[in-house]
């Protein structure tokens, strides 16, 4: 069922939203050789807490830790633990906060320290599918718009979207209808309506988008073990123009 929220809904979203999206920018000062992976879970759960959310993704469909970190040819779903970060490393973290009935969702890839040149592309070219995707995300318009225009940036670049892995609706649940894939044909798929509030999340590999899993059942990885990149922002869906909920006005 495809939800469109009234716009008293919409702020306690975006509400959340912004709770993420600040708790996942605080991060950056952690994101340093040396640092475990669990450190930086730990420090995201005392903030989410100490704003007085919760982390959606601890004990989500079994999911052992409050967010996902995932490192390098690791496309989503890292479970954080004692490995320490690396000089020239991309992490990439998704995060999930539950605040007043509602969730906010957001994904960033950082850079540790000196980062070879072709990953820094890689992760500002996916950031950048992103926005690309974001832009059709306009009433009248239909999920395919979203899914063709982040396909198409990427393709042309050399890289290609991870298939096995979508952007979706969120709002009381994480993951809501409809699934927005990275790939498809424009004016495929469900009709946007005004209200409707879309994870768009284009998950990026520097090769093939070939995709395993690995034996703790969660770390989704790139099979030919190069680089992936990840972003993700919440929008809602309007005439004109997209709302992106997880960003401050004062952005950029």
């Amino acid at each position: 069922m495809i939800f469109i929220r009234e716009e008293w809904e919409i702020e306690r979203i975006r509400t959340s939203a912004l709770l993420a999206w600040e708790v996942l920018s605080s991060l950056k000062l952690l994101m340093v050789p040396g640092t475990t992976t669990k450190d930086i879970d730990q420090e995201a759960a005392r903030l989410i807490r100490e704003r007085g959310g919760k982390p959606t993704f601890l004990g989500y469909r079994g999911f052992p830790a409050n967010i996902c970190i995932s490192i390098d040819d690791e496309v989503v779903h890292g479970v954080p633990g004692g490995r320490r970060l690396e000089e020239g490393q991309l992490v990439s973290v998704d995060l999930g906060v539950t605040y007043d009935g509602y969730v906010g969702d957001v994904a960033k890839t950082f850079l540790v320290g000196e980062v070879p040149p072709e990953k820094v592309r890689l992760a500002k070219e996916t950031e950048r599918a992103l926005w690309e995707g974001i832009a059709q995300a306009v009433e009248g318009n239909r999920v395919g718009d979203i899914s063709s225009a982040i396909q198409r940036y990427v393709e042309v670049r050399g890289y290609s979207v991870v298939r096995e892995l979508t952007g979706h609706g969120v709002g009381r649940e994480l993951h809501e209808d409809p699934q927005v894939p990275n790939f498809g044909k424009p004016r495929t798929g469900p009709r946007l309506w005004e209200g409707m509030v879309l994870a768009i999340e284009p998950m990026v590999a520097m090769g093939s988008p070939d995709v395993v899993t690995d034996s703790d059942g969660w770390t989704v990885r790139t099979r030919d073990s190069l680089p992936s990149a990840h972003f993700e922002h919440m929008v809602v869906v309007r005439r004109g123009r997209p709302e992106v909920l997880s960003l401050p006005e004062s952005y950029g």
